[in-house]
């Protein structure tokens, strides 16, 4: 029996990141269906998110992503350009926000086309991996999707000509995010339980084992 769950995945967090090649990886070598439902990052949800939390709060996110990072053994560096453009005066975001909705949107294109988890692994190593610096520029971004199997030219044509109805599913997923019992990312949800966090991602297997989980 194929095992299901649901992940919500943001292209702002490195913790979405950080779990996706073992999400990969476990779909290779299980069957195991993951639906992607791509959520806005919290900074666009709500703008002024971050210029209300401690001090203490990004630098110990920082400290954390590259320990985490190092853990794994996966290079992590945040992407440049920030996928969300940021006022650092105010640490407030502003509503012009050139790469994080076109980036969303594709995702959730690559999503109901079947390639939601391979668009998620590919565009998210060359945001996240630091090897390259200006991902939005030249052919990186084209290269990237073209690795999971899909064309950037034909679905950015897609999303011009269909861009409110995928806001509202993601709008959707984000409404649906909440039910299944949190609101941060990566979350994903089997069977009705949630499993926040790249660090849940052993919980989650532990417990697709108790639900039959097989091998390919």
């Amino acid at each position: 029996m194929t095992l299901a769950y649901d992940l919500y995945w943001s292209f702002r967090s490195p913790y979405s990141y950080l779990v996706t090649q073992r999400l990969v990886a476990l779909e290779a070598e299980y069957d195991v269906r993951c639906a992607v439902r791509v959520v806005y990052p919290i900074a666009v949800r709500q703008a002024d998110f971050f210029a209300h939390v401690d001090p203490l709060w990004f630098g110990y996110l920082l400290r954390d992503v590259a320990r985490s990072g190092a853990y794994l053994g996966i290079p992590v560096r945040w992407p440049v350009p920030d996928p969300v453009v940021m006022d650092f005066a105010t640490r407030t975001y502003p509503a012009e926000q050139p790469y994080i909705y076109r980036l969303s949107q594709l995702g959730q294109l690559a999503a109901e086309r079947g390639r939601g988890l391979a668009f998620l692994d590919a565009v998210s190593r060359l945001l996240w991996d630091g090897s390259v610096d200006g991902w939005h520029a030249g052919d990186h971004l084209a290269r990237a999707v073209g690795s999971a199997g899909l064309d950037l030219a034909e679905m950015d044509s897609v999303v011009a000509a269909e861009r409110d109805r995928l806001d509202a599913a993601i709008i959707a997923n984000q409404a649906a995010q909440r039910v299944g019992g949190h609101y941060g990312v990566p979350l994903m949800v089997f069977e009705g339980e949630p499993f926040f966090g790249q660090d849940r991602f052993d919980q989650l297997q532990w417990r697709m084992r108790q639900k039959g989980l097989a091998r390919r």
